[in-house]
């Protein structure tokens, strides 16, 4: 099996691979060399050994998105400003390689002046969205570690903002008083109930957040109640933050399910209906779009 590309998604704890032919996915592959663990010698080793064995005797293209193209990432592919479109391949940036048997080819990201923002990955979602609606008009929500909100327009990214919700929630349930009373399960009342404290009182959330430390000590507050509230008090400050972006707009999510499916219920409660799409589909259809728009030019 020798594909005629291969796609890579490369973030900062994973790298996932596949394999591309004229009929779709080959193969894939994934494994934990993220950007954050790797020197930038490293790169080129911890790709071969994913897809090594898919290399024949060409040349294999190899176009990659995400944290790769970072300052610390295998070679610096510098943002593209919006607005614009969301991926170009005339911004591809080609990473020095010394195996002959794949050229390497990194997609830059996205950056806004006012306010300061950047985007590295969620922009080849962001065109994978359009490939399949090129007249989407409206936001896209991508929840995540740092979860984005995009006004998309006329195929291009006209603003966004990035909301730190997935690693906050991170640290305050592992690394803060709150792991105390932690649960791995679900309470659904218990997360609407954060979500309708924090969109009507976004200031008290210092306040909120130490409730839950206090309801489980005197009141009994179980462990997956807590989780379920945690979840939805930051959830709900990042709707508060981000009204402008979807109240009255279509909004459509990227993301994996279980995620996804706590922003819709949220915005559901609030009247604005998302409909949800796979992250790693809009990925691949993202890439798929660079790679025709490269054989378009050649």
């Amino acid at each position: 099996m020798t594909p005629d590309w291969i796609a890579a998604d490369w973030g900062t704890t994973n790298l996932r691979v596949w394999a591309m032919g004229p009929g779709g996915v080959l193969a894939t592959a994934a494994s934990e060399d993220g950007m954050g663990r790797l020197s930038r010698d490293d790169f080129e080793p911890a790709l071969l050994r994913l897809i090594g064995p898919w290399l024949g005797a060409g040349v294999t293209p190899v176009l990659a998105c995400g944290m790769v193209g970072a300052r610390q990432g295998w070679f610096e592919a510098p943002y593209r400003a919006v607005p614009c479109a969301p991926l170009e391949h005339l911004g591809l940036i080609a990473a020095p390689v010394r195996d002959g048997r794949m050229t390497v080819h990194i997609a830059p990201g996205l950056s806004q002046a006012r306010p300061a923002d950047v985007m590295r990955g969620e922009e080849t979602q962001i065109a994978g969205v359009l490939a399949g609606t090129p007249d989407f008009d409206g936001v896209l929500c991508l929840p995540g570690t740092h979860s984005k909100w995009a006004q998309v327009s006329a195929g291009e990214v006209v603003s966004f903002q990035t909301y730190l919700t997935g690693e906050l929630f991170n640290l305050l349930s592992t690394a803060s008083v709150l792991r105390h009373g932690m649960g791995l399960g679900w309470d659904d009342a218990a997360f609407d109930e954060a979500v309708s404290d924090t969109l009507s009182r976004p200031q008290r959330i210092a306040a909120q957040l130490f409730g839950i430390r206090a309801e489980g000590l005197l009141h009994g507050l179980s462990p997956d109640a807590a989780r379920s509230r945690l979840s939805g008090l930051l959830i709900g400050a990042e709707l508060a933050a981000a009204r402008p972006y979807w109240l009255g707009q279509q909004v459509a999510l990227v993301g994996n399910d279980r995620l996804s499916a706590a922003y819709a219920r949220a915005l559901a409660a609030q009247g604005v209906p998302a409909k949800t799409l796979d992250a790693t589909d809009c990925t691949l259809a993202g890439l798929r779009t660079l790679r025709r728009q490269m054989e378009t030019r050649t």
